[in-house]
């Protein structure tokens, strides 16, 4: 979930996107239905702290990962950074990882008994994947990923404890039983294909059925879930997304990562609007079911490139990694109604 620039090749799309974040922003504050847009977390960008995915626990504590420097933390309702784990570094330094050059975490969820999910990317054999952080516990890969490919969005189906993860150069949605670490391509339809960078990226559950982003094509892809689990026929349900990344649903204010928005993963949540982060543009949209947005949230508001999103009741978590901006890596907060 996530748009991240490699010193060696940048795609056109993503320099003409760079171009226009330097722009000025269309709107000066916070839009309705956000308000009250503040910055509470400055992370340290100098040590490679730049938040990538965001989960919420029950207690108000924001779980990310931090790409560059292959971690993943925990911060604090009052704001401090706790790093809980630091991914060990390839062999080669990661600079076979596709697309980008360098290893970095990406997707998380969070379990109801506070296991962390979280993937791992290095272009290497041994440490791509999918890993899992028992509380008190050690960082272990439960699931190996294609060293091919690029590991970005997670998603957790909790009634059945099965996590599905988007690859941006395979264009697939994995789908990995927690309990064995058994991998499997659930989806290779076209629409998650990349277009030249990096395709199918950000990625929730919801009314039975999974969401993706596909960052290339500015686009939100829906695929039902079927009863027997099998992937059903991908539909696009919203276009001209430039650079998007991860997507929350304005139902789904529970925060737990598995996008159902009641905390048991059986995908019931009734909310069909969608909360997104546009980081090449440096924009959060609102998007309404028949595909129509409004921007609510712009660089006037202090993002600086945002990668993911996160609601917990009516308050929304927005992380910006600074990859394009290079300046401030933050969390902002904002309030979502009247």
């Amino acid at each position: 979930m996530f748009t991240k620039l490699s010193k060696a090749a940048v795609s056109a799309a993503a320099l003409a996107a760079a171009v226009a974040m330097a722009a000025p922003a269309p709107a000066s504050a916070a839009s309705d239905p956000l308000r009250c847009a503040r910055t509470t977390v400055h992370f340290d960008l100098a040590k490679g702290q730049t938040p990538e995915n965001i989960a919420l626990g029950p207690d108000g504590t924001a779980y990310v990962t931090l790409a560059k420097a292959r971690q993943v933390a925990a911060v604090s309702r009052h704001g401090g950074v706790r790093v809980l784990a630091t991914l060990p570094e390839p062999a080669d330094g990661g600079i076979r990882t596709p697309a980008l050059g360098f290893p970095l975490t990406t997707g998380v969820v969070r379990a109801q008994d506070g296991t962390l999910y979280f993937l791992y990317a290095t272009g290497t054999a041994d440490l791509t994947g999918v890993w899992r952080l028992r509380p008190g516990g050690r960082p272990q890969r439960i699931a190996a990923l294609p060293a091919t490919g690029l590991p970005n969005g997670l998603a957790l189906d909790a009634r059945t404890r099965t996590l599905y993860v988007t690859d941006s150069i395979l264009g697939t949605v994995w789908r990995v039983a927690a309990s064995s670490g058994t991998a499997s391509a659930w989806s290779t339809d076209p629409a998650l294909a990349p277009a030249g960078f990096l395709g199918a990226n950000g990625l929730k559950i919801h009314n039975g059925a999974l969401w993706a982003t596909n960052l290339d094509k500015g686009t939100i892809v829906r695929i039902p879930l079927l009863a027997d689990g099998r992937a059903g026929t991908a539909r696009v349900t919203a276009t001209g997304l430039t650079g998007i990344d991860d997507f929350a649903f304005t139902g789904d204010g529970d925060g737990d990562g598995d996008g159902d928005g009641d905390g048991d993963g059986d995908g019931d949540g009734d909310g069909d609007q969608i909360i997104a982060a546009l980081n090449t543009v440096n924009q959060v949209a609102l998007i309404r079911p028949d595909g129509t947005r409004t921007i609510v949230l712009t660089a006037a508001d202090g993002l600086q490139g945002p990668t993911s999103i996160a609601l917990r009741g009516n308050t929304v978590h927005v992380i910006s990694a600074a990859y394009l901006t290079a300046r401030d890596p933050n969390l902002i907060l904002a309030h979502l109604g009247s």
